[in-house]
């Protein structure tokens, strides 16, 4: 590992300490280093705060480390437009930093090699592409929404060791497959997400909020998928809608069959749209909506039926799985077996979570949407 590698290591764990609280800003992180020695640490830590690249700045300042001559290590393109705060480009001159090196480019409209340029105009010596991969990975909902103006799609789910993602109702010995330390961790992925989705079946059969827990004030679209709508006025979402937005897709002759109902929906402040019948697409329909809402990152937390409808359509960008040391056997049900069997997928990261292990890949469409391109060979579970 070069020296650069290291430093940009680095600026990618400190990015990794904003995930969840930035978005839908990217999770940066910077790094200063002066004379072999590291003077300046930063990272963004909540939307409409400070940039990675101010706080790192600060650092230098606060601890009397003049950050004239330095290198920087930033994990994005430092921006160079005036957002809710101002430009790291031009604080970057100002401080009379001597070389810049960034990880990836920043494909947005009021950026993509904007800031690189102005950089090196001002007689800095930039650098990109050190750690690009992980750079990518870390960003990828926001990297794909900012090129693509679509929504990136995460398939989230929990399953015993032979694929089954839930116990039946009479072999039922808990409610949960996975460990709490799993279930933390996915409350961790709510966080990050800009929507999140089940399937009707879901909310007959748990009655979910969908909201991440703790609650830190951030506020995910929840999303059923209810063709024949058949949710329960009585839902743990319809009666929290005035408080977390609540958007209900189904049939627009489900809806004209049951207008009572339809209208109560509404009442309770969720927002009711129904798919076009001629669409040939639903999932696309769906995600076209969740665009023009300004949605970067949508996270699927239904049963195989959904899943599996993301995956046919080639909708998914990314897998996160959840396995538990559990056989259940006959007693278990919905089963993922066979549902991945032609999808492949690029393993990013295998972490050991309390008793269970998570696996994050990405399909062949998440390696084209957020421009990664792994040298890891795709498998097929």
């Amino acid at each position: 590992m070069t020296l650069d590698e290291k430093y940009m290591q680095m600026a990618l764990r400190l990015a990794r300490r904003g995930l969840g609280c930035v978005e839908p800003n990217p999770a940066v992180g910077a790094v200063i280093v002066k004379n072999g020695r590291i003077i300046g640490t930063g990272w963004h830590k909540k939307f409409g705060a400070q940039h990675a690249e101010i706080n790192a700045l600060e650092h230098c300042i606060k601890h009397r480390h003049s950050p004239k001559g330095a290198t920087m290590y930033v994990t994005l393109e430092p921006c160079c437009h005036f957002g809710k705060t101002g430009p790291c480009t031009n604080a970057i001159i100002a401080a009379k930093l001597k070389r810049v090196v960034v990880a990836t480019i920043d494909p947005s409209q009021h950026a993509n090699g904007r800031g690189i340029r102005l950089l090196r105009r001002a007689g800095i010596k930039v650098d990109i592409g050190n750690c690009e991969n992980e750079a990518r990975v870390l960003n990828a909902p926001f990297l794909k929404f900012a090129a693509t103006g679509q929504p990136w799609v995460t398939l989230k789910w929990a399953q015993s060791v032979d694929a089954k993602l839930a116990w039946k109702a009479k072999a039922r010995k808990h409610r949960w497959i996975s460990c709490e330390q799993s279930r933390n961790d996915a409350h961790n992925l709510r966080r990050q997400a800009g929507a999140i989705l089940v399937g009707i079946n879901t909310v007959l059969k748990d009655d979910p909020l969908l909201t991440p827990r703790p609650n830190r004030g951030k506020k995910p679209i929840r999303v059923v998928l209810d063709n024949r709508l058949r949710i329960p006025l009585d839902c743990r979402l319809l009666a929290t809608a005035e408080s977390g937005p609540v958007l209900i897709l189904s049939n627009s002759r489900a809806v004209k069959k049951n207008a009572a109902k339809a209208r109560r929906i509404s009442q309770t402040g969720a927002k009711l749209f129904t798919f076009p019948d001629k669409t040939k697409s639903n999932l696309k329909f769906l995600l076209r909506l969740l665009a023009k809402l300004g949605t970067q990152h949508l996270l699927v937390e239904g049963g195989p039926t959904v899943i599996g409808s993301f995956l046919n359509e080639n909708l998914a960008d990314e897998v996160v799985v959840y396995i538990a040391p559990k056989v259940l056997g006959a007693g278990g049900d919905a089963s993922m077996a066979g549902r991945l069997s032609t999808v492949p997928l690029y393993p990013v990261a295998l972490k050991l979570i309390g008793s269970d292990i998570r696996i994050n890949a990405l399909t062949e469409l998440g390696t084209k949407t957020a421009g990664i391109a792994l040298v890891s060979a795709k498998v097929k579970p």
